[in-house]
Parts: structure tokens; C-alpha cells; sequence
């Protein structure tokens, strides 16, 4: 005989509970959904598309001279207007994504983080990631379209990092929860960009995860135990293995080889100082006439600095570091800490490829492939950057109310 179970009714108060639980979710769904349409944060979109401009500005200045001669005179904007249309489609990816909740990004963090991985160890594959200047750091199809896997690694870690550090509070002050993994992670993806080699992208990677780590609550102990483990490996890579030791010594000294492994800086030099204090002029650049290379693309702030000048090449500056401050100041006023952490990786990206490009641009440190972002010459590497700029606005829609407004 079977036995009949009856479900309980249940009490008044008990409906009222279940009913006081779906109104709350209801009105969270609402109250998310409200807060995505918010208004940007206006002045750090103004100061985006105002780099976004100026840099493309620049770069059909720098760019002129290399495509009229690669072109044999036929396209001389070929540089500009391939940039141009990244450009375009970066500010609408940027626009499309302030528009997302950014909690979304949720879901991608881990996808986002194997697809990198995968990407990274596929462009080390003779045969399948493409060779320029001895160094493998490209996928695509030919010269039709190619991007570096770095590039999206960069992305992986910071949308990975601060979904999982979110997650974690008093957790991220011990060694196995908040130290072990991150670390190692890094160490993985660093060593894989390191093998390209990109040891500039490698530092980036490192840079923005350590920012994260620690704005997420590791103890100041580790972050100084990391820096003086980075010290120690750095001097191991370059003064005992001696990785890229020329590139090293004509650091210290470029004009003692000026016509040969020092040119490229000791050009550089040549065209910071030709421009003294107001520049020879927009477009006027004599360096930019196949005497320094790479002048649209690592190089590129040389002929800002020959053609603006001092002056221009400050202002310059100072935009980058409004743009990279008001980032830090929409983290501080994220609405939660999965969108304060976002805002402060990818900030810090933009931060550290600005210094890294300008210090080795004007010989403060040793030469290595890095860009300058909004500036030099990648349609992909300005798209994802632009793309990451949404994020941020995204970020800022949903920002706590201030005082001033």
C-alpha cells in the first residue's frame, strides 16, 4: 500500500516571506537594469575621443613619407585611413559596450582567460603565429588581418581577476587563496609572452595583475617580496644570460654605434631635441623621411615631440594623465567592487603602456616593442584599447552618487 504524502500549506507568514523574497528580486532586476542606462561619466568620454583624434592626427603626419614610399606613391594615406576605420569601430564598440551592465562581464572571465592561454601557445607554433623583427607575436592571414594574442590576454586578466578577487575579502590576505593563484597564473601567461618575446607585454600583464591583487587586499608584504623577486630576476635575464645585452649597452650609450645598433634611439633623440620648445610644426617633421624607424608606430611620440615641441608634447601628456586620473576616480566611486577592480586593471594598462612607450621613447629606459596607446600605429591594439574604454564608461553609469552632483 502506497503511502500518500500531502504537501503542507503554508502559513501566512510563510507566503508573506516568499512573496517579500520575490518583490526584493524584482525590484533588483529592476533597480540593475535602471542603473545601466545611467549617463557616462562625460568628461573622461571627452578626454578618449580627444586622444582618439589627436593620435590619429599624428599619425597621418608620421606615417605620410613610409606609405607614399611603400606604396610607390599611390596611397600615401594608407596608414591613416586603415587606422581610421579601427578607429571608427573601436569608439562604436566602445559605445555598444558602455551601454552593457557590466556584471555581464562576468560570465566571460573564465572563457576569456582559456581562449588567451590557447591563443598565447598557438602564436608560439612555427607555421602558425606570424615572424616580424625576430620576434613571433602575430596571428592572422597574412597581412590581411592579424592582432596579438597579448593584446587579449591583457583584457583576460583584468575582467578574470576582478570577477574572482570580487568574490573574496578577508580571503585575499593569506597566501593560498589571495596569493598562490594569481601568481601563478601570471607566471604562466608572462612566461608565455615573454617567449615571443615580448618582455614589454609581459610586464604589462604582470603590472596590471599585481594593481589588482593588491588594490583587492593582498598584504603590502608580498607586493614588495614581488618587486624585489622582479628586480632579481630582471638582472638575471639581462646582466647574466644577457638577453638583448646591445640593446642594453646601447641604451647607455647609443651614439657609440649611432649608424648601427644605437640608431634607432640616437634618431630619436635627434628628433625630441630638434623640436625644442614650440616644434618645427604640424606635418613638418624631417625625421619622419625614413631616418627614424618605426616613426608611426613605437616611435611615434618622437615626431610628436619634433613637431609640437616641448610645449605640445606636455599637453599631450597631461591628457593622458587626466584621462588615467579620472579613471582612478570612477574606480573610487564604483557602485561595487567587481566594477571598482575593472576600471582600476584596465586604467592601469593604459597607465603603464603610456610611461613604458614615453621612458623608452626618450631613452629613460631600454628599447623594447611596446606602443602608445590612441597613438601609434595597430588597428586591432586600438580597437581593444578603445573597447576597454567602454568598459570603463560602462563602469561609470553605474557610479555612487557624489556630493557635487
Amino acid at each position: 500500500m502506497k503511502r500518500r504524502t500531502e504537501q503542507r500549506p503554508m502559513s501566512r507568514q510563510e507566503r508573506q516571506a516568499v512573496e517579500e523574497r520575490r518583490q526584493a528580486r524584482m525590484e533588483k532586476a529592476r533597480e540593475s537594469s535602471e542603473l545601466a542606462r545611467g549617463p557616462v561619466d562625460l568628461p573622461f568620454l571627452v578626454l578618449v575621443i580627444l586622444l582618439t583624434g589627436i593620435g590619429l592626427v599624428m599619425l597621418l603626419s608620421a606615417s605620410f613619407p613610409s606609405a607614399y614610399y611603400e606604396t610607390d606613391g599611390k596611397n600615401p594615406m594608407f596608414y591613416f585611413i586603415r587606422q581610421g576605420i579601427f578607429a571608427i569601430m573601436g569608439i562604436a564598440a566602445m559605445l555598444f559596450i558602455s551601454r552593457i551592465n557590466y556584471q555581464w562581464f562576468r560570465r566571460f572571465a573564465k572563457p576569456l582567460l582559456f581562449t588567451s592561454v590557447i591563443l598565447l601557445v598557438l602564436v608560439l607554433i612555427p607555421g602558425v603565429g606570424i615572424m616580424r623583427n625576430n620576434a613571433r607575436r602575430w596571428l592572422g592571414v597574412g597581412e590581411l588581418f592579424t592582432f596579438q594574442p597579448s593584446e587579449i590576454a591583457k583584457v583576460a586578466v583584468v575582467v578574470y581577476f576582478s570577477h574572482s578577487i570580487s568574490k573574496k575579502k578577508d580571503k585575499m590576505r593569506t597566501f593560498r587563496y589571495g596569493i598562490l593563484p594569481y601568481a601563478l597564473l601570471l607566471i604562466v601567461l608572462a612566461v608565455l609572452v615573454g617567449l615571443e618575446p615580448h618582455l614589454s607585454g609581459a610586464i604589462l600583464i604582470m603590472g596590471a595583475g599585481a594593481a589588482l591583487m593588491l588594490v583587492g587586499g593582498i598584504h603590502w608584504r608580498w607586493v614588495f617580496g614581488a618587486i624585489g623577486l622582479a628586480a632579481g630576476a630582471l638582472y638575471l635575464v639581462l646582466e647574466v644570460i644577457g638577453y638583448n645585452a646591445s640593446r642594453i649597452e646601447m641604451w647607455h650609450n647609443p651614439w657609440a654605434d649611432a649608424q648601427g645598433a644605437g640608431y634607432q634611439l640616437s634618431q630619436s633623440l635627434i628628433s625630441i631635441g630638434s623640436g625644442g620648445l614650440l616644434g618645427v610644426g604640424l606635418g613638418r617633421s624631417r625625421q619622419k623621411f625614413l631616418f627614424l624607424p618605426e616613426e608611426h608606430n613605437d616611435f611615434i611620440f618622437a615626431i610628436v615631440c619634433e613637431e609640437l615641441g616641448l610645449i605640445g608634447a606636455t599637453l599631450i601628456m597631461l591628457l593622458f594623465a587626466a584621462l588615467i586620473l579620472r579613471g582612478y576616480w570612477i574606480a573610487l566611486h564604483a557602485r561595487d567592487r567587481f566594477g571598482s577592480l575593472l576600471v582600476v586593471g584596465v586604467i592601469t594598462l593604459i597607465a603603464l603602456q603610456t610611461f613604458l612607450n614615453i621612458a623608452v621613447v626618450t631613452g629613460f629606459l631600454p628599447t623594447t616593442g611596446i606602443s602608445l596607446p590612441f597613438f601609434s600605429y595597430g588597428g586591432t591594439a586600438l580597437s581593444i584599447q578603445l573597447a576597454e574604454m567602454g568598459i570603463v564608461l560602462s563602469v561609470s553609469r553605474q557610479m555612487k552618487p557624489t556630493k557635487a552632483g
